[in-house]
Protein backbone atom coordinates (compact mmCIF):
# COMPACT_ATOMS: atom_id res chain seq x y z
CA UNK A 1 0.00 0.00 0.00
CA UNK A 2 1.31 3.28 -0.95
CA UNK A 3 0.86 6.73 -0.01
CA UNK A 4 -1.57 8.78 -2.64
CA UNK A 5 0.94 11.02 -4.20
CA UNK A 6 -1.09 13.37 -5.13
CA UNK A 7 -1.15 17.12 -2.98
CA UNK A 8 -2.46 17.52 -0.16
CA UNK A 9 -6.38 19.01 -0.59
CA UNK A 10 -6.70 22.63 0.82
CA UNK A 11 -9.62 21.62 2.82
CA UNK A 12 -7.39 19.52 4.58
CA UNK A 13 -4.46 22.11 5.83
CA UNK A 14 -6.74 25.17 6.74
CA UNK A 15 -9.60 25.57 9.32
CA UNK A 16 -12.74 26.09 6.45
CA UNK A 17 -15.57 24.36 6.79
CA UNK A 18 -16.07 21.58 4.40
CA UNK A 19 -19.34 22.15 2.21
CA UNK A 20 -21.32 19.11 1.88
CA UNK A 21 -22.67 20.93 -1.47
CA UNK A 22 -19.57 21.64 -4.51
CA UNK A 23 -20.52 24.45 -6.62
CA UNK A 24 -21.51 23.41 -10.06
CA UNK A 25 -22.09 19.84 -8.91
CA UNK A 26 -25.88 19.66 -10.38
CA UNK A 27 -28.17 16.55 -9.89
CA UNK A 28 -27.10 14.14 -13.05
CA UNK A 29 -23.46 15.32 -12.04
CA UNK A 30 -23.88 14.16 -8.66
CA UNK A 31 -25.68 10.88 -9.82
CA UNK A 32 -23.02 9.83 -12.05
CA UNK A 33 -20.28 10.30 -9.58
CA UNK A 34 -22.13 8.19 -7.24
CA UNK A 35 -22.89 5.30 -9.69
CA UNK A 36 -18.89 5.66 -10.12
CA UNK A 37 -18.63 5.35 -6.22
CA UNK A 38 -21.05 2.30 -5.83
CA UNK A 39 -19.52 0.45 -8.78
CA UNK A 40 -16.26 1.18 -6.76
CA UNK A 41 -17.34 0.18 -3.66
CA UNK A 42 -19.32 -2.55 -5.09
CA UNK A 43 -16.06 -3.73 -6.39
CA UNK A 44 -14.18 -3.70 -3.32
CA UNK A 45 -17.01 -5.19 -1.50
CA UNK A 46 -16.95 -8.57 -3.71
CA UNK A 47 -13.78 -9.25 -3.38
CA UNK A 48 -14.20 -9.22 0.72
CA UNK A 49 -17.00 -11.11 0.34
CA UNK A 50 -14.48 -13.66 -2.26
CA UNK A 51 -12.41 -13.09 0.99
CA UNK A 52 -15.03 -13.88 3.55
CA UNK A 53 -16.59 -17.49 1.92
CA UNK A 54 -12.85 -18.17 1.15
CA UNK A 55 -12.47 -18.06 5.03
CA UNK A 56 -15.18 -19.71 6.02
CA UNK A 57 -14.21 -22.37 4.04
CA UNK A 58 -10.88 -23.04 4.69
CA UNK A 59 -11.35 -22.22 8.47
CA UNK A 60 -14.48 -24.59 8.93
CA UNK A 61 -11.91 -27.24 7.78
CA UNK A 62 -9.87 -26.46 10.25
CA UNK A 63 -11.37 -25.63 13.66
CA UNK A 64 -14.20 -26.64 15.48
CA UNK A 65 -18.11 -25.56 16.23
CA UNK A 66 -17.05 -25.40 19.38
CA UNK A 67 -14.20 -23.09 18.65
CA UNK A 68 -16.60 -20.68 16.28
CA UNK A 69 -19.11 -20.85 19.31
CA UNK A 70 -16.68 -19.47 21.87
CA UNK A 71 -15.59 -16.55 19.52
CA UNK A 72 -19.41 -15.64 18.92
CA UNK A 73 -20.08 -15.82 22.45
CA UNK A 74 -17.23 -13.23 23.40
CA UNK A 75 -18.95 -11.14 20.46
CA UNK A 76 -22.27 -11.33 21.16
CA UNK A 77 -21.59 -9.53 24.41
CA UNK A 78 -18.65 -7.53 24.00
CA UNK A 79 -19.80 -6.33 20.98
CA UNK A 80 -22.54 -3.85 22.27
CA UNK A 81 -19.61 -1.64 23.36
CA UNK A 82 -18.57 -1.20 19.50
CA UNK A 83 -21.63 1.53 19.18
CA UNK A 84 -20.62 3.08 22.16
CA UNK A 85 -16.96 3.58 20.88
CA UNK A 86 -18.53 4.85 17.36
CA UNK A 87 -21.73 6.97 19.05
CA UNK A 88 -23.11 7.15 16.11
CA UNK A 89 -20.27 9.95 15.07
CA UNK A 90 -19.11 8.58 12.01
CA UNK A 91 -22.65 9.17 10.02
CA UNK A 92 -22.65 12.54 11.96
CA UNK A 93 -19.67 13.57 10.23
CA UNK A 94 -20.41 12.46 6.92
CA UNK A 95 -24.09 14.02 6.59
CA UNK A 96 -23.10 17.08 8.11
CA UNK A 97 -23.68 20.15 5.75
CA UNK A 98 -20.65 21.96 6.54
CA UNK A 99 -17.38 20.26 8.93
CA UNK A 100 -14.44 22.45 10.16
CA UNK A 101 -11.16 20.85 10.78
CA UNK A 102 -11.68 21.81 14.59
CA UNK A 103 -15.06 19.62 14.68
CA UNK A 104 -13.46 16.78 12.65
CA UNK A 105 -10.18 17.00 15.44
CA UNK A 106 -12.47 16.65 18.48
CA UNK A 107 -14.57 13.98 16.89
CA UNK A 108 -11.68 12.11 16.62
CA UNK A 109 -10.48 12.77 19.75
CA UNK A 110 -13.82 11.48 21.04
CA UNK A 111 -13.69 8.40 18.98
CA UNK A 112 -10.44 7.00 20.71
CA UNK A 113 -11.03 7.93 23.92
CA UNK A 114 -14.51 6.30 23.83
CA UNK A 115 -12.88 2.76 22.46
CA UNK A 116 -9.76 3.50 25.12
CA UNK A 117 -12.36 3.22 27.78
CA UNK A 118 -14.52 0.64 26.46
CA UNK A 119 -11.27 -1.13 25.64
CA UNK A 120 -10.35 -0.87 29.47
CA UNK A 121 -13.93 -1.92 30.85
CA UNK A 122 -14.08 -4.88 28.70
CA UNK A 123 -10.71 -5.72 30.09
CA UNK A 124 -12.01 -5.29 33.78
CA UNK A 125 -15.42 -7.21 33.40
CA UNK A 126 -13.99 -10.36 31.22
CA UNK A 127 -14.94 -12.57 34.06
CA UNK A 128 -18.34 -11.77 34.01
CA UNK A 129 -18.86 -12.48 30.75
CA UNK A 130 -17.23 -16.08 31.65
CA UNK A 131 -19.10 -16.38 34.34
CA UNK A 132 -22.82 -15.70 31.86
CA UNK A 133 -21.85 -18.78 29.36
CA UNK A 134 -19.91 -20.80 32.42
CA UNK A 135 -16.69 -21.02 30.00
CA UNK A 136 -13.21 -19.71 31.72
CA UNK A 137 -11.45 -19.50 28.74
CA UNK A 138 -13.74 -16.11 28.00
CA UNK A 139 -11.59 -14.39 30.01
CA UNK A 140 -8.34 -14.08 28.30
CA UNK A 141 -10.36 -14.16 24.74
CA UNK A 142 -12.59 -11.09 25.85
CA UNK A 143 -9.29 -9.38 27.17
CA UNK A 144 -7.17 -9.96 23.69
CA UNK A 145 -10.41 -8.62 21.79
CA UNK A 146 -11.25 -5.45 23.68
CA UNK A 147 -8.29 -4.39 21.97
CA UNK A 148 -10.09 -4.04 18.68
CA UNK A 149 -12.24 -1.38 20.38
CA UNK A 150 -9.40 1.00 20.92
CA UNK A 151 -7.97 0.55 17.27
CA UNK A 152 -11.23 1.37 15.55
CA UNK A 153 -12.08 4.24 17.51
CA UNK A 154 -8.52 5.49 16.44
CA UNK A 155 -9.70 4.75 12.88
CA UNK A 156 -13.38 5.67 12.88
CA UNK A 157 -12.87 9.51 11.36
CA UNK A 158 -10.04 8.40 9.21
CA UNK A 159 -12.85 6.83 7.07
CA UNK A 160 -15.60 8.68 8.12
CA UNK A 161 -13.44 11.80 6.15
CA UNK A 162 -12.88 9.56 3.14
CA UNK A 163 -16.48 8.99 2.89
CA UNK A 164 -17.43 12.13 3.24
CA UNK A 165 -15.13 13.39 0.33
CA UNK A 166 -16.14 10.33 -1.67
CA UNK A 167 -12.87 8.92 -1.79
CA UNK A 168 -14.92 5.39 -2.45
CA UNK A 169 -11.51 3.58 -4.41
CA UNK A 170 -9.04 4.46 -1.59
CA UNK A 171 -11.74 2.84 0.93
CA UNK A 172 -12.40 0.10 -1.26
CA UNK A 173 -8.24 -0.87 -1.35
CA UNK A 174 -8.06 -0.29 2.25
CA UNK A 175 -10.94 -2.76 3.11
CA UNK A 176 -9.63 -5.41 0.65
CA UNK A 177 -6.23 -5.47 1.85
CA UNK A 178 -7.40 -5.89 5.37
CA UNK A 179 -9.37 -9.19 5.26
CA UNK A 180 -6.69 -10.68 2.82
CA UNK A 181 -3.82 -10.01 5.47
CA UNK A 182 -5.80 -11.47 8.07
CA UNK A 183 -6.97 -14.33 6.24
CA UNK A 184 -3.73 -14.83 5.63
CA UNK A 185 -2.99 -15.04 9.40
CA UNK A 186 -5.39 -16.49 10.90
CA UNK A 187 -4.89 -19.85 8.58
CA UNK A 188 -0.78 -19.79 10.11
CA UNK A 189 -2.08 -19.96 13.83
CA UNK A 190 -5.22 -22.33 12.83
CA UNK A 191 -2.58 -24.42 11.01
CA UNK A 192 -0.16 -24.51 14.20
CA UNK A 193 -3.31 -26.02 16.18
CA UNK A 194 -4.23 -22.25 17.88
CA UNK A 195 -7.89 -22.97 17.61
CA UNK A 196 -9.70 -20.14 18.34
CA UNK A 197 -7.50 -17.84 18.86
CA UNK A 198 -7.08 -17.68 14.81
CA UNK A 199 -10.51 -15.79 14.72
CA UNK A 200 -9.04 -13.85 17.65
CA UNK A 201 -5.97 -12.87 15.33
CA UNK A 202 -8.01 -12.20 12.56
CA UNK A 203 -10.04 -9.74 14.22
CA UNK A 204 -6.99 -8.04 15.54
CA UNK A 205 -5.23 -7.49 12.07
CA UNK A 206 -8.44 -6.98 10.46
CA UNK A 207 -8.60 -3.57 12.73
CA UNK A 208 -4.69 -2.56 12.58
CA UNK A 209 -4.51 -2.89 8.65
CA UNK A 210 -7.73 -0.56 8.45
CA UNK A 211 -6.41 1.73 10.75
CA UNK A 212 -3.31 2.07 8.83
CA UNK A 213 -4.75 1.92 5.44
CA UNK A 214 -7.32 5.03 6.51
CA UNK A 215 -4.61 7.14 7.65
CA UNK A 216 -2.53 7.20 5.22
CA UNK A 217 -5.10 7.84 2.50
CA UNK A 218 -6.47 10.18 4.53
CA UNK A 219 -3.45 12.25 4.97
CA UNK A 220 -4.08 14.15 7.80
CA UNK A 221 -3.37 13.96 11.46
CA UNK A 222 -5.41 15.16 14.31
CA UNK A 223 -4.67 18.02 16.01
CA UNK A 224 -5.42 18.82 20.23
CA UNK A 225 -8.90 19.46 20.69
CA UNK A 226 -10.47 22.61 19.52
CA UNK A 227 -13.07 24.08 22.45
CA UNK A 228 -14.39 26.80 20.01
CA UNK A 229 -15.43 24.03 17.34
CA UNK A 230 -19.69 24.34 17.93
CA UNK A 231 -20.11 20.26 18.74
CA UNK A 232 -24.04 19.65 20.17
CA UNK A 233 -25.95 19.39 16.62
CA UNK A 234 -23.35 16.16 15.72
CA UNK A 235 -23.98 15.27 19.18
CA UNK A 236 -27.19 15.27 18.85
CA UNK A 237 -27.11 13.61 15.77
CA UNK A 238 -24.69 11.13 17.00
CA UNK A 239 -26.72 10.04 20.82
CA UNK A 240 -29.99 9.44 19.07
CA UNK A 241 -28.42 7.24 16.26
CA UNK A 242 -26.20 5.79 18.77
CA UNK A 243 -29.73 4.60 20.81
CA UNK A 244 -31.00 3.16 17.31
CA UNK A 245 -27.77 1.03 17.17
CA UNK A 246 -27.89 -0.53 20.42
CA UNK A 247 -31.53 -0.96 19.99
CA UNK A 248 -30.96 -2.49 17.11
CA UNK A 249 -27.32 -4.55 18.24
CA UNK A 250 -29.44 -5.83 21.14
CA UNK A 251 -32.16 -7.29 18.59
CA UNK A 252 -29.81 -8.26 16.02
CA UNK A 253 -27.92 -10.62 18.73
CA UNK A 254 -30.72 -11.85 20.80
CA UNK A 255 -30.46 -14.52 18.68
CA UNK A 256 -26.62 -15.57 19.80
CA UNK A 257 -27.30 -14.73 23.28
CA UNK A 258 -30.10 -17.23 23.56
CA UNK A 259 -28.26 -19.89 21.63
CA UNK A 260 -25.26 -19.40 24.07
CA UNK A 261 -26.95 -19.21 27.40
CA UNK A 262 -29.79 -22.35 26.45
CA UNK A 263 -28.18 -24.62 24.44
CA UNK A 264 -23.92 -24.15 24.58
CA UNK A 265 -21.17 -23.43 22.60
CA UNK A 266 -21.48 -26.36 19.53
CA UNK A 267 -25.31 -25.20 18.72
CA UNK A 268 -24.31 -21.35 18.76
CA UNK A 269 -20.74 -22.38 16.86
CA UNK A 270 -23.36 -24.27 13.85
CA UNK A 271 -25.31 -21.13 13.86
CA UNK A 272 -22.60 -18.76 13.48
CA UNK A 273 -21.45 -20.44 10.34
CA UNK A 274 -24.51 -20.28 8.34
CA UNK A 275 -24.93 -16.73 9.63
CA UNK A 276 -21.14 -15.96 8.56
CA UNK A 277 -21.63 -17.65 5.22
CA UNK A 278 -24.82 -15.62 4.37
CA UNK A 279 -25.50 -12.55 6.67
CA UNK A 280 -22.12 -11.45 6.98
CA UNK A 281 -21.33 -11.16 3.57
CA UNK A 282 -24.58 -9.72 2.84
CA UNK A 283 -23.98 -7.30 5.20
CA UNK A 284 -20.99 -6.16 3.13
CA UNK A 285 -23.04 -6.11 0.67
CA UNK A 286 -25.71 -4.04 1.77
CA UNK A 287 -23.12 -1.03 3.67
CA UNK A 288 -21.05 0.04 0.55
CA UNK A 289 -24.88 1.26 -0.85
CA UNK A 290 -25.35 3.26 2.82
CA UNK A 291 -21.60 4.63 2.16
CA UNK A 292 -22.56 6.13 -1.14
CA UNK A 293 -26.30 6.78 -0.70
CA UNK A 294 -25.89 9.29 2.67
CA UNK A 295 -23.53 11.80 0.77
CA UNK A 296 -25.53 11.97 -2.17
CA UNK A 297 -29.26 12.11 -0.26
CA UNK A 298 -27.55 14.96 2.21
CA UNK A 299 -26.77 16.85 -0.93
CA UNK A 300 -30.64 16.18 -2.44
CA UNK A 301 -32.74 17.00 0.78
CA UNK A 302 -34.43 20.50 -0.94
CA UNK A 303 -35.08 18.56 -4.08
CA UNK A 304 -37.71 15.93 -3.00
CA UNK A 305 -38.71 14.43 -6.46
CA UNK A 306 -34.76 13.67 -7.18
CA UNK A 307 -34.78 11.80 -3.63
CA UNK A 308 -37.86 10.02 -4.70
CA UNK A 309 -36.25 8.99 -7.70
CA UNK A 310 -32.98 7.96 -6.22
CA UNK A 311 -34.80 5.46 -3.77
CA UNK A 312 -36.63 3.72 -6.31
CA UNK A 313 -34.23 3.13 -8.11
CA UNK A 314 -31.83 2.01 -5.27
CA UNK A 315 -34.79 -0.11 -3.65
CA UNK A 316 -34.83 -1.74 -7.41
CA UNK A 317 -30.84 -2.23 -7.60
CA UNK A 318 -30.77 -3.77 -3.80
CA UNK A 319 -34.01 -6.14 -5.34
CA UNK A 320 -32.71 -7.22 -8.35
CA UNK A 321 -29.26 -7.90 -7.63
CA UNK A 322 -29.05 -8.84 -3.97
CA UNK A 323 -33.02 -10.21 -2.77
CA UNK A 324 -33.27 -12.33 -6.38
CA UNK A 325 -30.00 -13.43 -5.41
CA UNK A 326 -31.41 -15.20 -2.25
CA UNK A 327 -34.02 -16.63 -3.97
CA UNK A 328 -31.30 -18.83 -5.62
CA UNK A 329 -29.61 -19.18 -1.87
CA UNK A 330 -33.06 -20.17 -0.44
CA UNK A 331 -33.81 -22.92 -2.88
CA UNK A 332 -30.05 -24.43 -3.37
CA UNK A 333 -29.45 -24.57 0.54
CA UNK A 334 -28.12 -28.02 0.56
CA UNK A 335 -25.89 -27.81 -2.19
CA UNK A 336 -24.20 -24.71 -0.91
CA UNK A 337 -23.90 -25.84 2.90
CA UNK A 338 -21.79 -29.06 1.33
CA UNK A 339 -19.71 -27.83 -0.98
CA UNK A 340 -18.92 -24.51 1.54
CA UNK A 341 -19.17 -25.99 5.10
CA UNK A 342 -18.54 -29.79 4.56
CA UNK A 343 -19.93 -32.70 6.03
CA UNK A 344 -19.92 -31.70 9.78
CA UNK A 345 -21.85 -28.96 8.88
CA UNK A 346 -24.95 -30.17 7.52
CA UNK A 347 -27.58 -29.70 9.47
CA UNK A 348 -26.51 -25.66 9.27
CA UNK A 349 -28.90 -26.52 5.68
CA UNK A 350 -32.52 -25.17 7.26
CA UNK A 351 -30.88 -22.42 9.41
CA UNK A 352 -29.06 -20.78 5.91
CA UNK A 353 -32.85 -21.26 4.02
CA UNK A 354 -34.60 -19.17 7.66
CA UNK A 355 -31.67 -16.60 7.09
CA UNK A 356 -31.96 -16.21 3.67
CA UNK A 357 -35.26 -15.30 3.86
CA UNK A 358 -34.73 -13.24 7.07
CA UNK A 359 -32.19 -11.28 4.53
CA UNK A 360 -34.33 -11.02 1.85
CA UNK A 361 -37.15 -8.81 4.38
CA UNK A 362 -34.22 -7.15 5.79
CA UNK A 363 -32.76 -5.52 2.27
CA UNK A 364 -36.66 -4.22 1.16
CA UNK A 365 -36.38 -1.83 4.12
CA UNK A 366 -32.93 -1.01 3.79
CA UNK A 367 -33.51 2.45 1.90
CA UNK A 368 -35.02 3.56 4.43
CA UNK A 369 -32.29 4.07 6.80
CA UNK A 370 -30.71 5.87 4.04
CA UNK A 371 -33.44 8.55 4.45
CA UNK A 372 -32.91 8.56 8.32
CA UNK A 373 -29.76 9.00 8.03
CA UNK A 374 -29.38 11.72 5.20
CA UNK A 375 -32.39 13.81 6.44
CA UNK A 376 -30.68 13.64 9.76
CA UNK A 377 -33.95 11.94 11.68
CA UNK A 378 -32.08 9.95 13.85
CA UNK A 379 -34.48 10.31 16.35
CA UNK A 380 -37.52 8.56 14.61
CA UNK A 381 -35.13 6.11 13.55
CA UNK A 382 -34.58 5.19 16.59
CA UNK A 383 -38.45 4.90 17.81
CA UNK A 384 -38.85 3.06 14.76
CA UNK A 385 -35.71 0.62 15.80
CA UNK A 386 -37.77 0.07 19.11
CA UNK A 387 -40.44 -1.01 17.65
CA UNK A 388 -39.54 -3.88 15.17
CA UNK A 389 -36.84 -5.18 17.75
CA UNK A 390 -39.93 -5.53 20.33
CA UNK A 391 -41.07 -7.76 17.08
CA UNK A 392 -37.50 -9.13 16.63
CA UNK A 393 -37.03 -10.44 20.50
CA UNK A 394 -40.48 -11.76 20.97
CA UNK A 395 -40.07 -13.81 17.92
CA UNK A 396 -36.79 -15.56 18.63
CA UNK A 397 -37.50 -15.97 22.40
CA UNK A 398 -41.12 -17.63 21.71
CA UNK A 399 -39.59 -19.74 18.95
CA UNK A 400 -36.44 -20.75 21.10
CA UNK A 401 -38.57 -23.00 23.02
CA UNK A 402 -38.27 -25.37 19.91
CA UNK A 403 -34.73 -25.19 19.98
CA UNK A 404 -32.22 -23.83 17.67
CA UNK A 405 -33.98 -24.12 14.54
CA UNK A 406 -37.01 -22.19 16.58
CA UNK A 407 -33.92 -18.98 16.72
CA UNK A 408 -33.70 -19.38 13.24
CA UNK A 409 -37.32 -19.35 12.42
CA UNK A 410 -37.87 -16.55 15.11
CA UNK A 411 -35.32 -14.51 13.51
CA UNK A 412 -36.76 -15.09 9.67
CA UNK A 413 -40.62 -14.20 11.08
CA UNK A 414 -39.54 -10.74 12.88
CA UNK A 415 -38.52 -8.88 9.68
CA UNK A 416 -41.62 -10.58 7.38
CA UNK A 417 -43.51 -8.64 10.19
CA UNK A 418 -41.85 -5.65 10.35
CA UNK A 419 -40.93 -4.75 7.06
CA UNK A 420 -43.91 -2.69 5.73
CA UNK A 421 -43.82 -1.23 8.76
CA UNK A 422 -40.87 0.73 7.67
CA UNK A 423 -42.32 2.41 4.90
CA UNK A 424 -45.22 3.29 6.86
CA UNK A 425 -42.88 4.77 9.32
CA UNK A 426 -40.93 7.13 7.33
CA UNK A 427 -44.07 8.07 5.60
CA UNK A 428 -45.06 9.90 8.91
CA UNK A 429 -41.40 11.18 9.30
CA UNK A 430 -40.27 12.60 5.64
CA UNK A 431 -41.66 13.84 2.38
CA UNK A 432 -40.68 10.39 0.67
CA UNK A 433 -43.57 8.73 -1.79
CA UNK A 434 -43.66 5.42 -0.22
CA UNK A 435 -46.40 3.56 -2.61
CA UNK A 436 -43.77 3.50 -5.00
CA UNK A 437 -41.74 1.26 -2.74
CA UNK A 438 -44.53 -0.73 -1.58
CA UNK A 439 -45.00 -1.49 -5.16
CA UNK A 440 -41.47 -2.27 -6.20
CA UNK A 441 -41.25 -4.47 -2.66
CA UNK A 442 -43.86 -6.79 -4.14
CA UNK A 443 -42.42 -7.08 -7.18
CA UNK A 444 -39.05 -8.13 -5.78
CA UNK A 445 -40.85 -10.75 -3.62
CA UNK A 446 -42.68 -12.19 -6.44
CA UNK A 447 -39.33 -12.78 -8.31
CA UNK A 448 -37.41 -14.29 -5.37
CA UNK A 449 -40.31 -16.82 -4.61
CA UNK A 450 -40.42 -17.94 -8.35
CA UNK A 451 -36.39 -18.28 -8.25
CA UNK A 452 -36.20 -20.28 -5.04
CA UNK A 453 -39.24 -22.00 -6.46
CA UNK A 454 -37.37 -23.28 -9.72
CA UNK A 455 -33.81 -23.35 -7.59
CA UNK A 456 -35.26 -25.95 -4.89
CA UNK A 457 -37.01 -28.14 -8.19
CA UNK A 458 -34.10 -28.43 -10.06
CA UNK A 459 -32.07 -29.01 -6.53
CA UNK A 460 -34.67 -32.22 -6.41
CA UNK A 461 -34.15 -33.57 -9.92
CA UNK A 462 -31.07 -33.81 -9.47
CA UNK A 463 -30.31 -35.17 -6.06
CA UNK A 464 -29.14 -38.10 -7.41
CA UNK A 465 -25.75 -36.22 -9.11
CA UNK A 466 -24.01 -34.89 -6.01
CA UNK A 467 -24.10 -31.65 -5.27
CA UNK A 468 -21.75 -29.65 -7.69
CA UNK A 469 -24.42 -31.29 -9.98
CA UNK A 470 -27.27 -29.72 -7.73
CA UNK A 471 -25.49 -26.44 -7.59
CA UNK A 472 -25.45 -26.45 -11.22
CA UNK A 473 -28.67 -27.11 -11.72
CA UNK A 474 -30.12 -24.34 -9.08
CA UNK A 475 -27.85 -21.64 -10.27
CA UNK A 476 -29.39 -22.65 -14.36
CA UNK A 477 -33.26 -22.37 -13.23
CA UNK A 478 -32.77 -19.08 -10.75
CA UNK A 479 -31.71 -17.28 -14.13
CA UNK A 480 -34.02 -18.87 -16.35
CA UNK A 481 -36.49 -17.81 -13.40
CA UNK A 482 -35.19 -14.41 -13.66
CA UNK A 483 -34.67 -14.20 -17.75
CA UNK A 484 -38.52 -15.38 -18.42
CA UNK A 485 -40.07 -13.17 -15.76
CA UNK A 486 -38.33 -10.42 -17.24
CA UNK A 487 -39.52 -11.42 -20.57
CA UNK A 488 -42.98 -11.75 -19.33
CA UNK A 489 -43.45 -8.71 -17.34
CA UNK A 490 -42.40 -5.05 -18.89
CA UNK A 491 -42.85 -3.53 -15.13
CA UNK A 492 -39.57 -5.70 -14.57
CA UNK A 493 -38.22 -4.67 -17.66
CA UNK A 494 -38.19 -1.11 -17.06
CA UNK A 495 -37.01 -2.08 -13.16
CA UNK A 496 -33.86 -3.88 -14.54
CA UNK A 497 -33.02 -0.83 -17.14
CA UNK A 498 -33.49 1.48 -14.23
CA UNK A 499 -30.56 -0.41 -12.45
CA UNK A 500 -28.27 -0.64 -15.75
CA UNK A 501 -28.76 3.14 -16.43
CA UNK A 502 -27.11 2.74 -13.00
CA UNK A 503 -24.43 0.84 -14.08
CA UNK A 504 -23.65 2.53 -17.77
CA UNK A 505 -23.48 6.03 -15.45
CA UNK A 506 -20.92 4.83 -12.86
CA UNK A 507 -18.59 3.58 -16.06
CA UNK A 508 -18.57 7.19 -17.53
CA UNK A 509 -16.06 9.64 -16.22
CA UNK A 510 -17.85 11.48 -13.85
Amino acid sequence: MTLDPRPVEPALLDPVPVAVDEPGAGTQQLGKRAARGALLTLSGQGVKILLQVAGVVLLARMLSPGDYGLVAMTAAVIGVAEIFRDFGLSAAAVQAKQLTRGQRDNLFWLNTGAGAGLTLVVFVVAPLIALLYSRPELVELSQVLSLVFLINGMSTQFRADLNRRMRFSRMAMVEMSAPALALGVAVLVALEGGGYWALAVQQLTTAAVLLTGYAIFARWLPRLPDRSAPMRDLLNFGWHLAGSQLIGYLGNNVDSLTIGTRFGATPLGLYNRAFQLLMTPLGQLRQPTTTVALPVLARLRSEPAATNRYLERGQAALGLTLVAGLGFILGSAHPITAIFLGGQWLSVEPILRLLAAAGAFQTLAYVGLWVYLAHGLTKQLMQYTLITNAIKIACILVGSLWGVLGVAWGYALAPALAWPLSFWWLSRSSSVRVRPLYAGAGRILVLTGLIAAGSWGACELTADYGAWAQLAAGLLAAALCYLLVAAALPVFRRDISGVLEIVRAGLEKA
